[in-house]
């Protein structure tokens, strides 16, 4: 037997595996595995829950927020989304994997110009004393650039990543949405623009990674799920060609 024929055998053979491995990992999510846990319109209202890493997603209002969480984590009844700016306003905390979770997901509410005052506070409260914060993402609307709100937002939390005393507590993560909603002859020039517009409000932001939760197939799911599992220290399959997707994401939950 050749060594060119040995060595596309064992290739295919390592691809049915991990077909294999994908299609059984994937019955967890014939049930629901994330749940709501709490909600919060007060400082004083900020369940202590476990100490599971925590990480918490914010962004403009109307920035598809709900849709992509529903999207990430494969259950559209879990996320009340709505075409009205401002649907969320507390902090909602869920549970994600099987009980008791791996992680918990934090959504916060919108802020910008139909954001209020109070949210913003109870969004500095749990950030500036939430020891399992991992990480935040910030989501941007790819349909419009970032406004003076955006600009703000994404700076005051990269100022917030180290302490006096040097520390990083958690990172930023930025994130574009509605990629789909970008004119394929501009995302070229749209795209690159919102990358520098972020980097140059917020050097110490993540790149962003871009995402549409409405295009079939989907798209930048599989990476937002891979990049919450690393930034809360969840194990990493070595199978790099199963990573990311859903079965993966909610199996690396469960470990």
């Amino acid at each position: 037997m050749s060594i060119v024929f040995h060595h596309v055998s064992k290739r295919l053979t390592i691809q049915q595996h991990l077909l294999a491995r994908q299609k059984s990992s994937a019955a967890p999510f014939r049930v629901k595995t994330a749940e709501f846990l709490a909600a919060a319109s007060a400082a004083d209202q900020i369940p202590a829950l476990n100490g599971r890493p925590e990480i918490i997603v914010t962004g403009r209002a109307n920035c598809g927020k709900s849709t992509l969480l529903s999207a990430i984590l494969g259950q559209k009844d879990l996320f009340r989304t709505s075409k009205k700016a401002g649907c969320t306003r507390t902090l909602n905390f869920y549970r994600v994997g099987e009980h008791p979770g791996s992680v918990v997901l934090v959504d916060a509410p919108g802020y910008g110009a139909r954001g209020r005052p109070e949210w913003g506070d109870l969004f500095n409260t749990y950030i500036a004393t939430r020891k399992q914060l991992k990480r935040i993402y910030i989501l941007f609307n790819g349909k419009h650039p970032l406004n003076p709100a955006d600009l703000e937002m994404v700076a005051n939390l990269s100022d917030t990543l180290y302490t006096r005393e040097g520390a990083q507590p958690y990172t930023l993560q930025a994130v574009i949405t509605k990629a789909d909603c970008i004119p394929s002859h501009s995302l070229g020039e749209v795209l690159p623009k919102i990358h520098k517009q972020i980097w140059e409000a917020a050097p110490l932001c993540l790149p962003p990674i871009v995402t549409s939760a409405m295009m079939t197939p989907k798209f930048g799911i599989d990476e937002v799920r891979s990049n919450i599992a690393e930034a809360c220290g969840l194990a990493i399959p070595s199978e790099s060609a199963s990573r990311g997707n859903l079965s993966w994401f909610v199996n690396s939950l469960n470990k």
